[in-house]
């Protein structure tokens, strides 16, 4: 890829990052990282002109833009109708390398059981909110915050029960997640990475949170660049302030003649 930014020490020069979108892919965690967080999920908001913006890079990289994320695909798609893209859901669970594809299932969706379990410690107090997800269940308490500790005490008890090396609990911007354990983004990531049209090409990660963390670990394995948004995160090469930053990047680069077939 023809993109030199490792000596800009974590601040994103944006002249330096105009790919070449024929070469490149484009992969993209969703909350926190092109769509600002919201109080609750559900709340959460796509600008027109983002989802006009990814429909453009789309057709520019012939397919290989790809949504990241811990939500499941399902939910991926209501959001972001009509648009669909490639995606990886419920943090590496599911995965679908073509938009009009059947998605690939590489998880067992969490016990019934234990969700319900789980879900009983909305009783530690209001604001607490649950989001099942199939493949996980994640516990937010962006209106609690008062309530992290105990909440993430009282889950490591309850996970504590399950069998060994079968759950995995992921912490991330006020919200404490359980999924099942064997897969991550990154996991994933290297699986899409070898379906066309995101085989031999150069990727671009962006992410935010620490869900995110493996894949910047792994992305230059694919001679691809790993962006963060609002923290610096090891292995990132860049930075970007805030998901509107991140947005106003994406739409630069789908409108940029360098980015367009000559």
């Amino acid at each position: 890829m023809n993109m030199e930014i490792s000596d800009l020490d974590m601040e994103l020069v944006e002249p330096a990052l105009v790919p070449d979108l024929e070469k490149c892919a484009i992969l993209l965690d969703i909350d926190g990282t092109i769509l600002d967080l919201a109080p609750s999920p559900q709340q959460v908001w796509v600008p027109p002109a983002l989802r006009r913006t990814l429909a453009r890079l789309d057709g520019l990289t012939g397919g290989a833009v790809a949504l990241v994320s811990g939500r499941s695909l399902n939910d991926i798609d209501l959001i972001f109708s009509p648009l669909q893209l490639a995606a990886i859901g419920g943090h590496g669970a599911e995965l679908r390398p073509i938009a009009s594809a059947e998605p690939r299932m590489c998880a067992t969706p969490l016990r019934a059981a234990l969700k319900r379990k789980l879900a009983s410690l909305t009783e530690l107090g209001p604001g607490i909110l649950v989001e099942d997800k199939g493949y996980s269940l994640a516990l937010h308490y962006r209106l609690a915050s008062d309530q992290a500790d105990a909440l993430r005490v009282a889950v490591e008890e309850i996970c504590a029960s399950e069998p060994r090396d079968s759950v995995e609990i992921l912490p991330g911007k006020l919200v404490v997640e359980i999924k099942a354990a064997g897969v991550n983004k990154a996991t994933a990531v290297c699986e899409l990475m070898r379906y066309p049209p995101f085989a031999s090409r150069n990727p671009i990660f962006i992410g935010d949170d620490t869900t995110d963390e493996p894949v910047f670990g792994i992305i230059s394995k694919f001679g691809g660049l790993g962006l963060s948004v609002g923290r610096v995160i090891a292995n990132a090469n860049g930075r970007f302030e805030t998901p509107e930053s991140v947005r106003t990047w994406l739409g630069r680069i789908a409108t940029d003649r360098r980015g367009t077939a000559e």
